[in-house]
């Protein structure tokens, strides 16, 4: 077939306000022409009553969003049901449409129509020669991984990139074959994310995740949602709000753009609701700060509470804060230094519209704050998410039912996979652990994260890229750096389902290694074999596929992970193969390796699985002075400066990650078009920018430098004045690799310098 230039190439764009609730017909329109394009109308409605379900059913391999509790039969939601059926796809990308198609040509296909080819069937290997990808046996392809890794004169110069969607088991062999050969070098997509997060909570609790579960969030009295667009970054959160709507709870919106979620929702497993059209609010106050803002508003929450303590003692926790906690006065002085006026101009809001918000905090007797990319993918991410457990720590919501942070991991098993070891700054504790459990001895320095492993590869420095599923050419910041860096790689390796940028965009040798999806059986010698996953709440289960493999030649993940070790590690004592015959027998292992997995096959196989143990859940706070630490950060200065706006990147609905499933973003009211940018009208008019109007978007890094789009859309849309939005991967060309946190190493990916003008010529 001939490539389309996107989904609809022929269709002019459209903007219209979006009014509708979320999820509701909208969402069952759109899963239906899915499953008709997809031509899944028999396997796609069997595999959603499969989903997200215990006793034989597979885990979502798309949010992290916990299993429901109750036993809810339809515990899904539309972008769930687009990624599975994404998966299922009858489409094939076999060896006859690599012959017939060169890499070159490929490169020239949008990304929709990469993966819009269909599933990966066998390993391929690049042919500079004939520029196309040939076939090769899986003996082939181990074994020139194998010399590509033994071959290295430094271990480090190899780096093992993890995607979201890697099962714990894998998980677990890739992190120990990375060790067993000598490096650190486990980048993942948390560096980009939400290891701000991590590296919050750790420091403020001493654990790297949230303390909260989902009875929690069915028993708070306030929900505070920071940063998150869930209808498109977990619907299923829509069922907890439309709850809490519905039991009296207080639901505060905090983020620059109104997103549908923040407003109504129809849930779709509620039948009678749904045919009487009936929707459920979903927040009782919503509030728009600038880009970065969000700091001041919890800093200004914070003065509130601290101000009405002076006269309504009970608005402090004192007991809580005097028993549990270090650095309070030092906090209380900072907040009372803090000027009103100082914190309307950094957070854009009104003082009336932070005691506002300060008022639903100090009425509720439980509280919850949520958080998503929105808080992390600035420099400031980390204080930002400390003075999060800040506001909790006043009122003592930590560590009781109802209460406490609950940052929104965005992709299926991304906390699992730090959890088991994907980490490029391994505690001494778990390395310990690790050697003795593994009869290993693991190297102790650090190694690279995301950005510093482009960097590398750039430099030379890292020969081999290994990734394990993702779409790192586009995922990662500043495109042409990393198609560059990936292109100096002497060999770059991607365990895939589906054709991506990442296959067209190489090292100058290439393998397409294709595997198992979430939703397909995995046959092994000891017979079907489960996988476990670890939702965003700490909750481990297992996950089982239904349907019959793609293709007879593919691989799961753990046996593509051991066939890759032994032969790059040809004397290891590891029994690579006798792992893969029985995961069972990995998860014994980990077992003894990973804290909190004790007794694990027992415990993966109860009713909902089980959840990691939280010490600051019991109020055991692993932290040097073994209380809750209260931050004292500066305020940053988040106002953008004269001319120049503060732009953030985010995704359209019909969109996962890097996967673009249409032009159309619905709940924004966008359809067919991407290279758009949203704009405050008045800084529009400003600018002599026509609504619809083309322009030209000029980024300037920290070292002065300029990135470019040039032609894009400007669309008017309420966002506060000095603030811009658009989508990734599109606009990660404007996010300089050398801009990231100095606090978390994340790209700044939601606080990009920007110019905006009327395009050249327009």
């Amino acid at each position: 077939m001939e490539p389309r230039v996107g989904p609809t190439p022929d269709a002019a764009p459209q903007v219209r306000p979006y009014h509708h609730p979320a999820a509701g017909w909208g969402a069952a329109k759109s899963v239906t022409r899915v499953l008709v394009e997809e031509r899944e109308l028999v396997d796609g409605p069997r595999a959603i009553m499969r989903m997200n379900h215990e006793n034989g059913g597979f885990d979502c391999p798309g949010c992290a969003w916990p299993d429901d509790t109750k036993g809810l039969r339809l515990d899904i939601c539309e972008n769930g049901i687009k990624h599975v059926t994404w998966e299922m796809t009858r489409k094939r990308v076999d060896r006859a449409f690599f012959a017939a198609h060169s890499v070159t040509e490929l490169a020239g296909w949008s990304d929709y129509d990469l993966e819009n080819q269909g599933r990966l069937t066998e390993p391929m290997a690049y042919d500079p020669e004939s520029d196309h990808y040939v076939p090769i046996s899986w003996k082939e392809a181990f074994e020139v991984v194998g010399a590509a890794l033994s071959g290295l004169d430094d271990p480090n110069r190899a780096s093992f990139y993890t995607s979201g969607r890697l099962g714990n088991e894998a998980t677990f062999l890739y992190q120990l074959m990375a060790r067993e050969l000598g490096t650190n070098n486990l980048p993942d997509c948390s560096n980009m994310c939400h290891e701000a997060s991590g590296r919050a909570l750790q420091a403020a609790l001493g654990t790297g995740k949230g303390t909260v579960d989902l009875r929690d969030w069915e028993s708070a009295d306030a929900l505070f949602i920071l940063g998150v667009n869930a209808a498109s970054n977990a619907p299923r959160m829509l069922t907890a709000l439309a709850e809490a709507e519905r039991r009296g709870a207080q639901i505060v919106h905090v983020n620059p753009l109104v997103e549908a979620a923040a407003t109504r929702t129809i849930v779709p497993h509620e039948f009678l609701d749904m045919a009487l059209f009936k929707s459920t609010r979903t927040s009782t106050l919503n509030l728009q700060p600038r880009i970065g803002g969000d700091m001041a508003l919890l800093r200004g929450m914070a003065k509130a509470v601290l101000e009405q303590s002076a006269s309504d003692p009970k608005a402090l926790d004192a007991t809580f804060v005097e028993r549990h906690t270090a650095g309070f006065e030092e906090y209380r002085a900072l907040c009372a230094a803090t000027p009103w006026e100082e914190l309307e101009r950094q957070s854009g809001l009104s003082r009336a519209d932070i005691l506002r918000a300060a008022r639903v905090y100090t009425e509720a007797d439980r509280s919850i704050v949520s958080w998503c990319l929105g808080l992390t993918q600035h420099e400031h991410g980390v204080d930002t998410v400390r003075e999060i457990v800040n506001l909790l720590l006043l009122r003592g919501n930590v560590g009781r039912e109802g209460a406490g942070p609950s940052p929104v991991r965005g992709h299926s098993n991304v906390q699992g996979n730090r959890t088991c070891g994907i980490d490029h700054r391994p505690t001494e504790a778990f390395l310990d652990r690790l050697a003795d459990a593994c009869g290993i001895d693991p190297p102790r320095e650090h190694g690279l994260d995301t950005v510093r492993t482009i960097q590398a590869m750039r430099d030379g420095e890292v020969k081999v890229f290994v990734a394990m599923g993702g779409n790192f050419a586009l995922a990662a910041p500043d495109t042409a750096a990393t198609y560059a860096a990936l292109r100096s790689c002497d060999l770059t390796v991607q365990v895939s389902t589906k054709l991506n940028r990442s296959h067209v965009v190489h090292g100058r040798a290439a393998l397409i290694l294709p595997c198992l999806g979430r939703t397909e059986k995995d046959h092994q010698r000891k017979g079907v074999q489960r996988t476990s996953v670890e939702d965003s709440m700490s909750m481990v289960h297992l996950s089982l596929g239904m349907k019959r493999p793609a293709s007879p030649h593919l691989l799961s993940e753990p046996a593509i992970v051991a066939g890759m070790a032994r032969a790059a590690l040809p004397d290891s004592k590891t029994p690579w193969d006798w792992y893969i015959e029985d995961y069972d027998r990995i998860r014994d292992t980990m077992a003894v390796a990973l804290d909190g997995f004790e007794d694990f096959n027992r415990r993966v196989r109860l009713p909902l699985g089980f959840r990691i143990k939280q010490p600051a859940r019991e109020l055991v706070f692993l932290t040097p002075s073994g209380r809750a630490e209260f931050s004292t950060a500066a305020l940053p200065d988040v106002v953008p400066e004269p001319g120049t706006l503060a732009l953030g990147t985010m995704r359209s609905h019909d969109q996962w990650n890097t996967t673009i499933y249409s032009d159309d973003d619905r709940y924004r009211g966008v359809k067919n078009l991407r290279t758009l940018v949203f704009m405050n009208r008045a800084d529009m008019r400003e600018r002599g920018i026509a609504d619809m109007g083309a322009v030209d978007i000029t980024s300037t890094a920290k070292d002065g430098s300029h990135r470019y789009l040039k032609g894009y859309t400007a669309v008017p849309y309420d966002i506060p004045r000095g603030c811009a939005a658009g989508y990734m991967p599109e606009m990660n060309v404007l996010c300089a690799l050398g801009d990231y946190s100095t606090q978390s190493d994340q790209p700044i990916m939601k606080h990009v310098k920007v110019t905006i003008v009327p395009a050249a010529g327009g």
